[in-house]
């Protein structure tokens, strides 16, 4: 009997380290992957870890880190936002147009308002009529891109006289050292992590997530907590499309054209899940510097543009399959 009971103590101790060890390297891969690809990086081209290449990359990065960070939380709760690029066009020509006859104060918070506006019509069709968040923001995609080639009339717009600072002096400034988009950046990343992490509205949009019903059992209203995740996902597009009028000097229709698929490979790289229930903030700030890392050695090594996304599809499978080896699959 003391065998046996021995025997079973032991095989729980064994199989409870595995388990210890199977969630530690859950944990840690997306930083492991990071860390490879920034020595393989480092290994191939000298150039990669100079001050300037590594400003390039956190400054081109700083687009799509905002909006993963919305696209984070819409995932959390099992839904998906396929509008975050062409809603970041329509930021982005939104406040290039507004700059040319009011100040800077007032264009952005009217951009921002506009995102999410749209954010609004996906969240308001998915949480209060229950209809499919993939084609919800399929259709609200194509009205974003539509309202931005309507406004634009199918051409760029310059950034005005009253957009100067927001050309040159947000874009090239700095505080402490740290270029002012990567700053946003990081503010946007930070604001996440805390409500993620330190607030009741953060657990319980990874509830919703993980078991929606069971949630809405125990007396909590869900509907309010999604709408308001497709909310924050397109206020925050139209941010990073501000943020690329800034670095470019000029608000385009055709900016985030593809840009919703690399923002949700970033998410699930960082090991977020789409089923819902499980990503971070830290893991998804991570996976956006691993695809910008992996754009940027492809770019030094000149690899040409068609050759860089097959190249970069095979990574992110590669990505996705350690994360999956790790974590178990739902029923």
């Amino acid at each position: 009997m003391a065998v046996t009971q021995s025997i079973e103590q032991g095989s729980g101790g064994s199989g409870s380290r595995r388990l210890d060890l199977r969630n530690l390297a859950a944990t840690w891969s997306t930083s492991a992957i990071f860390v490879v690809l920034v020595i393989a990086a480092s290994l191939i081209s000298p150039d990669f870890l100079g001050i300037r290449n590594i400003g390039n990359v956190l400054r081109q990065s700083a687009g799509t880190g905002i909006i993963a960070m919305g696209m984070l939380l819409v995932i959390l709760t099992g839904g998906i936002d396929l509008s975050v690029g062409s809603v970041a066009a329509l930021g982005s020509i939104l406040c290039a147009s507004l700059l040319s006859s009011m100040p800077l104060a007032a264009a952005v918070p009217l951009s921002l308002l506009a995102g999410g506006a749209l954010g609004a019509l996906a969240g308001y069709f998915v949480a209060v009529r229950r209809m499919p968040s993939f084609v919800v923001t399929l259709a609200v995609m194509t009205i974003a891109r539509g309202s931005a080639l309507i406004v634009s009339k199918g051409h760029p717009i310059f950034i005005g006289d009253n957009g100067a600072w927001l050309g040159d002096g947000f874009n090239r400034g700095s505080l402490l050292g740290i270029p002012l988009p990567v700053l946003l950046t990081l503010l946007v990343f930070a604001a996440t992590a805390f409500v993620l992490r330190l607030t009741a509205y953060g657990r319980l949009v990874v509830a919703i997530g993980s078991n929606g019903e069971a949630v809405r059992l125990s007396g909590v209203r869900v509907m309010p907590r999604i709408f308001s995740v497709y909310v924050v996902s397109g206020m925050l597009s139209a941010l990073a499309g501000i943020v690329i009028t800034a670095r470019t000097g000029v608000g385009s229709p055709v900016v985030g054209i593809g840009m919703e698929l690399d923002v949700i490979a970033a998410v699930v790289i960082g090991g977020a899940s789409l089923m819902g229930g499980r990503g971070t903030a830290l893991n998804t700030l991570i996976g956006v510097l691993t695809l910008g890392v992996i754009g940027n050695i492809m770019n030094l090594l000149n690899v040409p543009g068609y050759h860089q996304e097959v190249v970069k599809g095979v990574i992110i499978l590669v990505a996705v399959l350690l994360q999956s080896s790790f974590w178990p699959r739902r029923a």
